[in-house]
């Protein structure tokens, strides 16, 4: 069966809440996507397999030409077969579509060979201060 990516897509609040337990490894909280990412966000996509959400990442922005990658998400169940890679990409289009010149990404030390080699980021400095 095929995934389709959709560039702010429909979805629904629970779906990704499982999701992103899923995805996070936690309990499943009652965050209200759908409010948080029309107010705040540049754009977001879909994954949908069969009609089901097996994929969702949230692509955040300063207004400019920044746009930033939180919360990729993918189901486990289809891990390895591209679907965070047609993520990455389907947001890479919509930002540069949106007139964006950059892309950015922060990620756990795991996930380097995913954005690095799969989806083409390259390493930069940055910086961080935990605010927690």
């Amino acid at each position: 069966m095929t995934v389709t990516y959709k560039w702010r897509g429909d979805f629904d609040n629970a779906a990704v809440n499982a999701l992103h337990a899923e995805a996070f490894d936690h309990v499943q909280m009652p965050i209200d996507w759908h409010t948080q990412v029309h107010r705040h966000s540049l754009g977001w996509v879909c994954a949908r397999k069969g009609g089901r959400l097996v994929g969702f990442v949230n692509i955040a922005w300063d207004g400019g030409v920044h746009a930033f990658i939180l919360d990729t998400m993918v189901a486990q169940d289809v891990r390895k077969t591209g679907v965070g890679t047609g993520l990455v990409s389907t947001a890479a289009k919509g930002a540069r579509a949106a007139d964006c010149e950059w892309l950015h990404v922060d990620f756990d030390e795991h996930l380097r060979p995913f954005y690095f080699d799969a989806c083409g980021f390259k390493p930069t400095d940055a910086g961080l201060i935990a605010l927690r």
